[in-house]
């Protein structure tokens, strides 16, 4: 007869289901959600009915009560897991879980069901309140914290990732001290899981991304650009006053005709405001063929189809060391996917490092064929 019952409820359950036009109730039917809740009405009867059969003084009415307590026991435990399965699935379909992960309440929420079941169990089989139970946990509860340690931690941990949005499954994220770097796979409620750019999946504990420091590459992403910082070390020995001849060459270059024809009036009139001092080669203004390379590769960058518009490009000199004057390249490219972000970057210092010769520098190297023959 149950099976009867179950069958037409769950047939009458999935008609109504596949009219509606929500997701939530197909989500809960895949999950097994109603099959399970038709499984509860045998137990629920025998619970309710089993004073009806006048046998509170016989072992068969202590046998049934305790049966059906339970299989309602048991029985409530897989409702409530797939219950809590079909909100994750739902949950995982809705945008917010692009924003929030909450992998870790699902275990935690898991958990609580199982450990709840366990003491209505115990509790069934002593014939004690369940409340009798709980009033003995107090004597165990610095052992039990122990137990839960991880577990407690990450929970706490997965409220602060979620409430401030700190992480996200997909995430791109670096972890020195566990020498992690790689795209988070998933947030649980003791681990997460990050599969690194090897291919090796990593394990570290979830507090960790609370507690050290971690580099998330998210906005980066989000923003569609990703920066490139190098830089490169000139031999100071190459750096030069420009010549004229040196100029008039520089002049037919795309990228300097603008910049060379105003830097020309700039000292045009300088030379006239300062008349005196116009054949000082100490104090006149002259152009170096080291700041003209760097107006060439500023102008480059901002011309070049690759690098963003919308955010900082420029060209500039670090602190001068024993291996030479670094100019760094600081700019963003217009996509943050790896390998085109690489040949991106690659192309634009095949072009500079070959241009360098055209003004007279030097790539400064401890080892090379013109050291060599000095």
């Amino acid at each position: 007869m149950w099976a009867g019952v179950r069958i037409l409820f769950l047939w009458k359950v999935t008609r109504i289901v596949s009219v509606t036009k929500t997701n939530w109730d197909d989500y809960l039917l895949q999950v097994g959600f109603f099959r399970r809740l038709a499984h509860l009405f045998p137990g629920l009867f025998l619970y309710y009915t089993n004073t009806n059969f006048n046998l509170e003084t016989s072992a068969a009415y202590a046998f049934i009560y305790f049966s059906a307590s339970l299989y309602l026991i048991v029985t409530s435990f897989l409702v409530l897991q797939a219950l809590i399965s079909g909100i994750d699935k739902i949950y995982q379909a809705s945008e917010y879980a692009k924003k929030a992960p909450i992998t870790g309440f699902i275990q935690v929420a898991r958990l609580l069901v199982t450990i709840m079941m366990i003491f209505l169990i115990i509790s069934l089989l002593i014939g004690q309140s369940p409340i009798y139970l709980l009033s003995g946990l107090t004597a165990i509860a610095a052992v039990l914290l122990l137990i839960f340690k991880d577990t407690i931690l990450g929970f706490v941990a997965g409220i602060q990732i979620a409430a401030n949005r700190m992480f996200n499954e997909g995430d791109w994220i670096e972890i020195a001290k566990y020498g992690v770097d790689g795209d988070i796979k998933e947030i649980g409620l003791t681990v997460v899981k990050v599969q690194n750019w090897d291919k090796t999946i990593a394990t570290i504990p979830t507090y960790a991304l609370t507690t050290e420091p971690v580099k998330n590459w998210r906005g980066m992403t989000k923003t569609g650009g990703r920066r490139i910082k190098r830089s490169i070390n000139i031999d100071m020995k190459s750096v030069v006053f420009a010549s004229k001849e040196d100029l008039s060459r520089w002049s037919k270059y795309n990228f300097l005709e603008k910049y060379l024809h105003r830097k020309s009036l700039e000292l045009a009139e300088d030379e006239k405001k300062t008349e005196s001092e116009k054949r000082d080669l100490v104090n006149a203004r002259k152009l170096t063929n080291l700041g003209t390379f760097r107006a060439y590769v500023d102008n480059y960058l901002k011309e070049h189809p690759f690098v963003h518009k919308d955010f900082t490009c420029m060209v500039r000199q670090l602190k001068p060391s024993e291996v030479g004057l670094p100019i760094e390249i600081y700019c963003f490219t217009t996509t943050t996917e790896w390998i085109a972000y690489e040949n991106i970057q690659s192309d634009i210092f095949d072009h500079i490092l070959s241009v360098m010769p055209s003004f007279g520098l030097r790539v400064y190297q401890r080892v090379s064929d013109k050291s060599k023959s000095e």
